[in-house]
């Protein structure tokens, strides 16, 4: 009998930062550009950079989430990431394992226009059924908070 499975989390974010794309790129394939770019991560370790069988240059860290309980508790969430250029200058793809069977891949897309650069990030991830709201309500908020992050950094360049 085949397995009852949800319907991935799946949502979309955009912005346009004023950077070309290379610029923002660049900023993007630097793992540690995502300390305080998401706003969980608060430190990266274990950096590894290579490239696949293809030739991508191909990424492997792990990014430390840090999450806030009640009160001065926090739990710090270990997440493995792998982050490919899956088309150089133009594309990345992030899959992002995390304990608990938490799973998610970022796609993002720089595209050029007249002011700088438009940043679409689409998001698909899974989660047990009693982490998936949670889940889905913390990758949407990081998401958005990202793009403001983004957008206040490529300003300021």
């Amino acid at each position: 009998m085949p397995e009852d499975r949800n319907p991935p989390i799946t949502f979309e974010t955009s912005c346009t930062v004023a950077a070309p794309p290379e610029a923002v790129y660049q900023h993007l394939t630097d793992p540690r550009s995502y300390i305080g770019l998401s706003p969980l991560v608060v430190a990266v370790d274990g950096v590894r950079t290579g490239h696949d069988a293809e030739g991508l240059l191909v990424t492997d860290y792990v990014a430390v989430e840090r999450f806030r309980l009640v009160g001065p508790l926090r739990w710090d969430n270990r997440i493995r990431v792998r982050l490919v250029a899956t088309q150089p200058g133009v594309q990345l793809v992030s899959d992002v394992r995390s304990p608990g069977w938490v799973s998610l891949r970022a796609v993002v897309d720089l595209t050029a226009v007249a002011d700088g650069t438009r940043v679409r990030e689409r998001v698909t991830a899974d989660a047990p059924v009693p982490l998936r709201r949670f889940v889905a309500s913390q990758a949407r908020r990081v998401a958005a908070d990202r793009a403001a992050e983004l957008t206040r950094r490529m300003a300021a360049r």
